[in-house]
């Protein structure tokens, strides 16, 4: 059923956005490397290969589930998420803030289906939030929603979700933000690029600036940190970042 059908209200626009390393500190497989921290710098290879459009998605989700002993537990997942969920500063008030002003928040990222299950069964995501996420750990849905969760199986179904999205909703593209920090968000970039819709570059990675000046897309926005090639992240510094700052901006674009 498509979105629109199951919901009556109306939406002004759509936030759509990445999650891991641009709306907070962890990686997709920080839950694995919190259980067995001894995979960590082999995840890290693999994380740092997708992100830099080296190898799949697809690819990367069955390398580095393969390297465990047994299926990542919810019992695991509620484990870590009870002492690692960092959204950066003032995220989940954006999300908030989104949804009280008739604007979609869509998390549409490569991380696991099963970290967001447990954390909205935890009441760690605003209600409401749309939720666009690998489906190779997956714990089951718990509770109704009037939205559907979106299955992201390689980088390019994210651009496939947030197009499905805005024309089951009848939303035009210039009221669409595309948010990443990645090469890993770089076809949904791409895509936003092609159709107008604003394109905000959050903690920025030279993988996404490097992606993006190959093909001509200009970002519309750079928030946050924006990283030179062979710098290290800064933790410390991107925390001190605040994302309700981004409200006036979101509210220019889509005119709310």
């Amino acid at each position: 059923m498509a979105l629109a059908e199951k919901t009556e209200k109306i939406w002004r626009g759509i936030v759509s956005s990445d999650w891991n390393e641009c709306l907070c500190q962890s990686t997709p497989f920080d839950p694995i490397t919190f259980i067995y921290p001894e995979l960590s710098p082999r995840l890290d290879v693999i994380f740092k290969r997708y992100t830099g459009n080296l190898i799949t998605l697809g690819q990367a989700a069955k390398d580095a589930l393969e390297m465990l002993p047994a299926p990542l537990s919810k019992e695991q997942m509620d484990a870590y998420l009870d002492v690692s969920f960092r959204p950066y500063r003032g995220v989940l008030e954006l999300i908030r803030w989104c949804l009280k002003n008739d604007i979609l928040f869509v998390i549409n990222t490569t991380a696991f289906q099963g970290y967001f299950q447990r954390a909205s069964a935890k009441g760690l995501i605003p209600p409401g939030t749309v939720i666009a996420a690998n489906p190779s750990v997956n714990y089951g849905s718990e509770g109704k929603s009037p939205f559907p969760v979106y299955s992201i199986d390689e980088i390019e179904d994210k651009a496939k979700v947030s197009a499905t999205i805005m024309q089951s909703l009848k939303i035009g593209p210039s009221q669409v933000v595309v948010m990443g920090d990645s090469g890993g968000d770089g076809p949904h970039f791409a895509w936003g690029a092609s159709v107008g819709a604003y394109l905000i570059g959050s903690m920025t990675k030279p993988s996404l600036e490097r992606f993006c000046r190959e093909r001509g897309i200009k970002m519309d926005l750079h928030f946050g940190l924006t990283y030179e090639e062979g710098n290290p992240r800064d933790p410390a510094a991107e925390t001190q970042v605040d994302f309700m700052d981004l409200t006036p901006v979101i509210a220019a674009v889509l005119g709310t």
